[in-house]
């Protein structure tokens, strides 16, 4: 599920996207600000109003998920959220301008498209169990899936390889 304009957690979502940096940290006043209305008193009370599951009963999420964010650290003391990008929690690399498909980087792409080990396996014509070892750096991917994972990362704009 993705954020749709007119969304009143859109503004966030328009925020992050411009944002470069692989971290940035928001007061909930400076998020309430970007939305122009306030945030509901759960997102003050309770850390889990903060989650990265982009799903009918957590619409919040789809701003920064689709952003290609996921909240990092959550301080409801200092009403502070820190959002970090997917790359930057992964680590992906760049070798001759294409991601360098390890472990970290099939797990990031993965997240990233916010499906599971096994629909994303399916995606890719592999078993559930392939992907797994990928993710945990057993095997990597051959030639042909490294290219498949190539094709999806730049249909889908992740890790911003041209």
């Amino acid at each position: 599920m993705s954020i749709k304009p007119g969304s009143k957690y859109h503004p966030i979502f328009e925020h992050l996207l411009r944002c470069k940096q692989d971290a940035i940290t928001l007061t909930f006043s400076e998020i309430e600000a970007l939305m122009g209305s306030s945030l509901p008193k759960s997102a003050f009370k309770k850390t889990t109003w903060w989650t990265n599951r982009d799903s009918d009963s957590a619409l919040q999420a789809g701003a920064w998920v689709g952003a290609g964010y996921q909240v990092e650290t959550v301080d409801l003391a200092e009403q502070t959220v820190t959002f970090q990008t997917l790359q930057a929690m992964y680590n992906i690399q760049i070798k001759d301008g294409e991601i360098d498909w390890n472990g970290s980087a099939v797990k990031a792409l993965r997240v990233y498209k916010r499906l599971s080990q096994e629909k994303f396996a399916s995606e890719l014509g592999v078993r559930r169990e392939t992907v797994s070892e990928w993710e945990n750096s057993k095997y990597e991917p051959d030639r042909s899936k490294r290219k498949l994972l190539s094709l999806i990362a730049k249909q889908v704009n992740f890790g911003d390889i041209e």
